[in-house]
């Protein structure tokens, strides 16, 4: 006889500065994410707009904000923009590979020259390699590292250019956190591709959506996630589609190129 399911318990952080909107004070839900009913935990609070953070199911709790918007690709019904359609003959060449969620020295390697070139200033920039590890392995739920490498002729493991953090949800897949090599001369928009290839993974597995996490109208910093349509954004009444407006400029600046 299984043990009962117990509602979980909830809390809320104290309040902080806003990392995306200048002047605004931030504040968060979350629960612990553990024990045999994990994932179908995680699976119903993403549904509802919660994140993952290692052990942690987390979404925002504003008191005077609701500018933070949980948003998701249509895998399904996505149709690819002809510079998406692009990226993904430049980059198809790549060697895309699910691993076990266990962080290695060259992806911590690639998050630091990342992090140095892209969020320098962001509240990541300070991450050991013990923190990474513990974002990558500290995981009660079905998790794995996309890798992409670059192909080599004699079959070898190429040079690593790209990863993303990836939960596997009941009904999707949730890009946890991406990270690439943001210098490659010939490698224009591996941000981008990474989400592509998640779109594709998705559906080819029967999964409806890709999870983006949160987007914030007017932020330059999630820009790009209005780029992959059709979008559904959650809101008082659940889901609904909705048409964003895209800067291919600010989010090729900020975030993909």
């Amino acid at each position: 006889m299984s043990a009962p399911f117990r509602f979980p318990r909830f809390f809320v952080t104290s309040p902080a500065p806003c990392p995306y909107l200048e002047g605004k004070t931030e504040r968060k839900v979350f629960t612990e994410l553990g024990g045999n009913n994990a994932n179908d935990l995680n699976d119903a609070l993403g549904r509802i707009g919660f994140r993952r953070s290692q052990s942690v199911a987390y979404r925002p709790s504003c008191a005077d904000c609701s500018a933070c918007v949980s948003v998701r690709v249509c895998a399904n019904d996505f149709a690819p923009s002809q510079s998406q359609k692009r990226n993904v003959r430049r980059n198809r060449d790549l060697v895309v590979t699910a691993c076990r969620p266990w962080a290695t020295e060259e992806q911590y390697a690639l998050l630091r020259s990342y992090l140095t070139t892209r969020h320098p200033n962001g509240g990541m920039a300070d991450m050991d390699e013990q923190d990474f590890a513990d974002m990558v392995e500290q995981t009660p739920v079905d998790s794995y590292m996309i890798e992409y490498r670059e192909p080599t002729s004699d079959g070898s493991r190429g040079r690593l250019v790209g990863c993303c953090l990836t939960d596997r949800q009941g009904d999707g897949l949730s890009m946890i956190y991406s990270f690439f090599d943001t210098q490659h001369p010939l490698r224009e928009g591996l941000g981008t591709y990474i989400i592509l290839d998640h779109v594709q993974r998705a559906a080819r597995a029967g999964l409806p959506y890709v999870y983006l996490g949160y987007w914030i109208e007017g932020s330059a910093r999630m820009a790009y996630k209005a780029r992959f349509r059709p979008l559904e954004k959650l809101g008082p009444d659940g889901w609904s589609r909705f048409e964003p407006i895209a800067s291919d400029r600010v989010a090729a600046i900020f975030e993909l190129a």
